[in-house]
């Protein structure tokens, strides 16, 4: 047995039964549909950010790829400075949850 749905559209205040759209200005009225097309929306904006991050590395990764051997030595240094200030880091962080733990 189908399912009525009578749903009163936002834009004109039209009863509308089992639509997605208004049936006199044509505004989306469903929230199945609303919902949908939101969750579209978030997987396009993260697989943007991802193509943005993808496409312009950061100064370390790029100074690694310059041709260059001067500009390479620099990125790997630079590109190793940062590796061991974020393994100190976590090793801190590690070493406070152990103390704190008892």
């Amino acid at each position: 047995m189908a399912e009525n749905r009578m749903i009163k559209c936002p834009n004109c205040g039209t009863f509308n039964k089992n639509r997605d759209y208004c049936k006199v200005c044509n505004t989306l009225i469903s929230y199945e549909k609303k919902r949908e097309i939101k969750e579209a929306n978030v997987k396009q904006a993260q697989i943007d950010e991802v193509i943005h991050e993808l496409e312009n590395p950061n100064l370390a990764e790029r100074l690694k790829k310059h041709p260059n051997i001067f500009y390479k030595i620099v990125g790997w240094v630079l590109y190793s400075a940062i590796t061991i200030v974020s393994l100190i880091g976590a090793g801190l962080a590690w070493f406070i949850a152990m103390v704190a733990a008892g």
